[in-house]
Formats: structure tokens, C-alpha cells, sequence
């Protein structure tokens, strides 16, 4: 199988770029190589799950921002932060991230592997201490970093505050008084940019395999989430 050909199916290009528009579809297959071969941009490592764009529409750096979720239903606004970390030190800035959540919580694991399902499914499991938890993803670092199918949020619902290991391995906070997360953020050298752009606002592609697929099911299994669908 060409090169090519093994990237348009182990490679997932972010399905609102419309047809046409997309800056790999010129490429041969030494640029379209060449390119995804690229993890490092200046200081910013990124991890195998997720490539920008072939002209670079969005360049990816460290940072962070303040930003709002916006229920339209109930009118409500949910203060977020937004951050970026090398990969280096992203993982070490999630697991800081997770405990001013509280002793025990709830974890949801995203899984887009099952493409033939349609989007993604979540997984879902109450009341977990977050020692065990943390336990658990030191195991599937790897599978976390560099699955671009498998993303994870952990979340405390009595507060509520959510933690978001996404798919594109953002940092994402969601909830009020965020003081305590945006101060692991600094801690961490992570510096404000409220201008920052992310690599989800623009095109880019998202890259798994067979293997991570069968560690995802490993990992739910550990989760106890089977059974869990919802």
C-alpha cells in the first residue's frame, strides 16, 4: 500500500475542512511524509495523535487562554480555560490538573476508533478515587498522548468541575472559580495569551492504529467501563 493511501486510513483529516479546501490534497507523497514527520516547532513538541495543516494555518506553541462554554439552552456561560503543553511535560500538567477536583470522581473516556458507528462514543464511570485513577493512567500514558481516537475528561459533578484530556491533547478546564487550575497553569510556565490560537481552529489530522485501538479496549476494561455506554 502507498504512502498515501496508508495515510487517508490511519489518518483521520478533520471532517469540517470542506472538499477541496484541505492543504494535503496537493501534496505527493515525500511532502505529505515529510510533514508528518514534524513534531517539533520551535520549543513546542507535539505527541504522535495530531499534525496542524500542511500550510501551518495555526502554528503550535505553549500557552493558555480564558474562554466561555455557552449553553444556548439555558443561557448560561461556563467560564473555560484552553492550554497547550510540549509534550515533554503534558502529561505531568494533566495529572497536576486533576487534583483540585477532589478525592473521588467521575472519568469519561471519548473514543472515535469505531468510525463505522458515526462520531464518537463516551464511556462513562462514577466514583472512582483519584489515586486509583491516576494509577490507571500512568499505565496508558502512551495511549493518551499519542492516540488521536482516545480522549478523557474527569470531572467532580458536586462542584461541578471538569478536566479534559481531548483528543487533540488539549487542556481544557471547565467551571467556576478556576483560580486553583489557572495557578497550576503558572506554576508550570504555561504563559497567558488570550490571543492564542489552537490547533482545533484550524485543519489539521488526527492519527491512531490497530494497536492503540486494542489498548483502548484494555484500557476501558481497567476503567471497569464496559457496560458503560451512554
Amino acid at each position: 500500500m502507498g504512502f498515501l493511501k496508508k495515510f487517508f486510513r490511519n489518518v483521520l483529516r478533520d471532517g469540517s475542512i470542506p472538499a477541496g479546501a484541505s492543504s494535503f490534497e496537493s501534496l505527493d507523497e515525500d511532502e505529505l511524509e515529510a510533514h508528518l514527520g514534524v513534531a517539533r516547532y520551535g520549543d513546542f513538541r507535539l505527541t504522535d495523535a495530531i499534525r496542524p495543516s500542511y500550510d501551518l494555518q495555526v502554528v503550535p506553541r505553549e500557552g493558555y487562554r480564558h474562554d466561555a462554554y455557552r449553553d444556548e439552552q439555558n443561557r448560561t456561560a461556563v467560564p473555560v480555560l484552553m492550554g497547550a503543553c510540549s509534550c515533554e511535560r503534558l502529561f505531568d500538567l494533566f495529572m497536576d490538573l486533576l487534583d483540585p477536583l477532589g478525592p473521588v470522581v467521575d472519568a469519561v473516556l471519548e473514543t472515535s476508533h469505531r468510525r463505522d458507528r458515526g462520531g464518537h462514543q463516551d464511556l462513562y464511570r462514577e466514583h472512582i478515587d483519584l489515586p486509583v485513577l491516576k494509577s490507571i493512567l500512568w499505565e496508558y500514558e502512551d495511549l493518551l498522548l499519542n492516540d488521536g481516537c482516545t480522549g478523557i475528561a474527569v470531572l467532580n459533578p458536586d462542584v461541578p468541575q471538569e478536566i479534559q484530556f481531548d483528543e487533540h491533547k488539549l487542556l481544557i478546564v471547565y467551571g467556576e472559580e478556576l483560580d486553583s487550575f489557572e495557578a497550576v497553569f503558572r506554576d508550570a510556565g504555561i504563559p497567558l495569551d488570550e490571543q492564542m490560537k489552537f490547533i482545533t481552529e484550524a485543519e489539521h489530522v488526527h492519527s491512531s492504529s490497530d494497536r492503540y485501538a486494542r489498548q483502548f479496549e484494555e484500557f476501558r476494561t481497567r476503567l471497569g467501563m464496559d457496560g458503560y455506554d451512554r
